[in-house]
């Protein structure tokens, strides 16, 4: 039996089989391509989310830097006027200026703070049960009184001195019409046991330096 072979049909045939491959292969690399593209977009929303997240964290620590500087600057300014009120203060003890009124005006600030004027600042005399005669500073303001007590140095005796003289003046100023509002310790160092004492009994401490 003779086959025969119609070479133009052959040819058709193949032509049609390799197209079909072209498409097919086609179709794969276009599946491939958009497989890269969504694998792109992905990582890169990822990484921009990654992004905002990283300019969200500096932008807060610049706020954070900013808000230190700014607490720094305010600090540096508070201790340069009060290195500036030291050395006018110190400048005045040789015009007769004596060791409490320079550390009241070296705490001047905090105790405007507390509606007290330093510069009016007097000496309460009061004599105690056995007729002792006692000092102790006090600033009247509208009837109020705020018992004052000045140490460079506050040690713990020092506070229940100061407590025991409170008590004494509190009573002679209620006898005037005058109630005690506060009782202020003013001390350039505190010691430490002399602080928690204080502060037990209720005592405001202005100090600058804590001694343990």
């Amino acid at each position: 039996m003779e086959v025969k072979l119609d070479w133009d049909k052959l040819e058709e045939v193949v032509e049609r089989a390799v197209r079909k491959a072209r498409t097919e292969e086609l179709k794969d690399v276009a599946e491939a391509l958009k497989m890269l593209a969504e694998y792109v977009k992905t990582g890169f929303e990822a990484t921009n989310k990654s992004l905002e997240g990283l300019l969200k964290a500096v932008e807060e620590l610049r706020k954070a830097v900013d808000e230190m500087r700014k607490t720094y600057d305010e600090r540096f300014k508070s201790h340069e006027e009060q290195l500036k009120r030291i050395e006018v203060t110190l400048g005045s003890i040789g015009r007769g200026l004596d060791l409490e009124q320079m550390v009241l005006e070296i705490f001047r600030e905090a105790l405007e703070r507390r509606g007290i004027e330093p510069g009016k600042v007097e000496k309460l005399t009061l004599e105690d049960e056995e007729g002792v005669r006692l000092k102790i500073d006090v600033y009247i303001h509208d009837g109020t009184a705020y018992l004052i007590e000045v140490k460079s140095r506050a040690e713990l005796a020092h506070v229940e001195w100061f407590r025991h003289r409170a008590r004494l003046a509190a009573e002679a100023l209620a006898k005037q019409g005058k109630k005690v509002e506060r009782l202020i310790l003013v001390a350039v160092h505190v010691d430490e046991e002399a602080l928690v004492r204080a502060r037990q009994l209720g005592i405001d401490v202005i100090y600058g330096n804590v001694l343990s």
